[in-house]
């Protein structure tokens, strides 16, 4: 008579549930479900961020566009535009694709093709992110604007810059922006994907001049 077949240590009973959370760098144990403020740090995000490619990777240049680097340039834009913006606000456009150090950056024709509530997941943990680093669990509406604002801007400047988008393309998907100032319009010409490294160091340290 032929004995079962042993189930491997490993495998999952039939009545466990599935694995729902992420083991950090700083040990930290992310419940992606139910995501705890006291579980996520700065130098988590700023490490997956900064090896989170924008645009799949299809971008020009040595190195990947990372999000880590998008989000700051979400800032400066949000700041030059405003530049009477509180330093909380500013703060809320560099984290403002915070979530992406855990779930990536799902281009949006994917986002809508695997038809998952997909905002919903991602808002419940930037809830958590900003009630980590003292922020509105909300962001504000007028902040809110003002980095979707800046968010299209970035996605344009990016997309004919290194996308290779054509500007007819770009602005059908994203509008063509006008009446920024020189010297940001300057900066948004000149962008080119940082080194891994680079990017997180430059996010930590633009936090570090936020946070404070």
């Amino acid at each position: 008579m032929t004995k079962p077949r042993k189930q491997p240590e490993t495998e999952a009973s039939p009545t466990e549930q599935p694995r729902a959370w992420q083991r950090m760098l700083s040990g930290r144990r992310l419940d992606l479900l139910d995501p705890s403020p006291l579980d996520i740090e700065i130098e988590d995000i700023a490490h997956g961020l900064a090896r989170v490619a924008r645009w799949n990777g299809q971008t020009l240049g040595t190195h990947a566009f990372s999000v880590a680097q998008h989000c700051i340039l979400v800032e400066d834009i949000v700041s030059a535009l405003d530049p009477a913006y509180p330093r909380s606000c500013r703060l809320m456009a560099l984290l403002h694709d915070a979530p992406e150090y855990v779930i990536g950056d799902l281009i949006s024709p994917f986002k809508a093709a695997i038809g998952l509530d997909y905002k919903a997941f991602e808002k419940r943990l930037l809830r958590a992110i900003h009630t980590r680093f003292g922020l509105p669990p909300e962001t504000p509406p007028d902040i809110n604007a003002a980095i979707k604002t800046a968010d299209r801007i970035a996605a344009y400047y990016e997309a004919t810059h290194l996308a290779g988008f054509t500007d007819e393309e770009a602005e059908r998907y994203f509008g063509r922006p006008s009446g920024l100032p020189h010297a940001l319009v300057e900066r948004l010409t000149r962008i080119t994907g940082w080194p891994t490294g680079e990017a997180q160091e430059r996010y930590l340290a633009r936090f570090g001049e936020l946070a404070r």
